[in-house]
């Protein structure tokens, strides 16, 4: 009998970890440097916790199941996990708090296609206790400095707005609108003509389509929406933060207004990370503000304004593979240690041990005996290992150079 994963599941072996690292290192590099700090939340969480805030569809949760009958799930996502985590375990926090993550979540393959996958690897930001303008632009600039971290081309950003988009979508009749928020999302213009709409809706219903392409043309074209007071706030929000991320020198910004993200708690700007490599258009990541989600799990329900991101390390993974950024090889070891004779065991073990305690990352390996010098030297050359040092019984060495 073979034995195989999980369906869904996947094992990665050295080499793919020394890869998935280089992506992984890269960013904390770049969020330790902004402030943030590592979370780690829970993989199971209550399935009450997990659709408190309409973050995923109950069918796509791999559910399970407890002793005393308690729902649980296997993690879809982490904003709901670190909003839990956030209100009851960290009540007397100063705020504003940044906080990053770096974890597998798991998704279930509800369409049942053979070996679709299951788990997936997500790094990502939650700036919680902050609204407004400046902080709205600090996670936007954080994605940009995330992508050139990677050394990341032809990407770009998406921007939308959710709050404007729902005032929009409010226009249309409750029976249909499911239908134009549908059709919008998948700019599906034969569907939307087909609707039983006024001429007057059908004609909105348009420019909701077209409300997408260079920020000074979206802008002028939602002005002439009539909105209301609020709504033109946003859009001057909206704006301004235009400006300032300009200002910042080129950002590769794409303003859509018909975006349309499937997670509703949303409340304002809502954003996704394109990638146009060979044409191809790929969706490396998303995020957005949520300013009333963290107060549905508040045991007072206190309002904590929050907005992040997440990023597909599997994507992005797959994307860097063909630039040869990624690690080729997995690290060497810079030594091998072999002692010469049973008597030697002691010192040897001593020997690598003094070679490891180096300040600097030194890698060593010990010689586990059964081989003959010239079966050692073979084994060092051909996993690339810089020295070998041969050790004594009395712990004196000799240091051979690999060829």
């Amino acid at each position: 009998m073979v034995y195989q994963p999980a369906a869904g599941a996947r094992d990665l072996l050295p080499l793919d970890v020394a890869q998935k690292r280089w992506i992984e290192d890269r960013l904390q590099q770049v969020v330790h440097r902004w402030g943030y700090h590592r979370i780690i939340t829970s993989t199971l969480e209550r399935m009450d916790t997990l659709m408190a805030g309409g973050a995923i569809e109950r069918h796509k949760v791999i559910q399970l199941q407890n002793g005393q009958d308690e729902e649980l799930g296997l993690r879809p996502e982490l904003t709901a996990s670190i909003a839990r985590t956030v209100v009851t375990r960290m009540a007397e926090a100063t705020y504003p708090q940044r906080l990053y993550y770096n974890t597998n979540v798991f998704r279930r393959n509800w369409e049942r296609r053979h070996n679709r996958q299951q788990e997936y690897y997500q790094a990502g930001v939650e700036l919680l206790g902050s609204g407004g303008l400046l902080a709205n632009a600090e996670v936007l600039l954080l994605v940009a400095n995330c992508l050139e971290a990677l050394d990341l081309r032809g990407w770009h950003l998406i921007l939308g707005e959710a709050g404007i988009t729902k005032f929009l979508l409010d226009a249309f009749p409750t029976y249909v609108r499911s239908k134009v928020r549908s059709a919008i999302s998948h700019l599906d213009r034969v569907a939307l003509d087909t609707l039983p709409l006024s001429k007057e809706l059908h004609e909105r219903a348009r420019i909701m389509l077209d409300l997408r392409g260079n920020s000074a043309d979206v802008l002028a074209k939602i002005s002439s929406l009539n909105l209301d007071a609020d709504q033109q706030e946003a859009v001057n929000n909206l704006k301004s933060l235009i400006e300032l991320l300009e200002s910042e020198g080129k950002f590769p910004l794409i303003l859509d207004l018909s975006l349309i993200q499937t997670i509703d708690y949303y409340t304002g700007i809502v954003f996704e990370v394109v990638s146009n490599t060979d044409g191809q258009a790929q969706v490396l990541g998303r995020g957005g503000r949520y300013d009333h989600l963290l107060e549905l799990y508040h045991p007072q329900g206190e309002n904590i304004p929050g907005i992040g991101f997440e990023l597909s390390i599997d994507d992005l993974y797959q994307l860097l593979a063909s630039t040869q950024q990624l690690p080729q090889t997995t690290p060497a070891s810079n030594w091998l240690v072999v002692p010469e004779s049973k008597n030697a065991d002691a010192a040897a073990f001593t020997y690598a041990q003094k070679l490891r305690d180096s300040t600097n990352l030194v890698r060593v390996e010990m010689d586990l005996g059964g081989r003959d010098a010239e079966a050692i030297r073979n084994y060092a050359s051909d996993r690339s290992i810089a020295q070998i040092a041969w050790i004594k019984a009395d712990g004196s060495p000799t240091i051979e150079a690999v060829r």
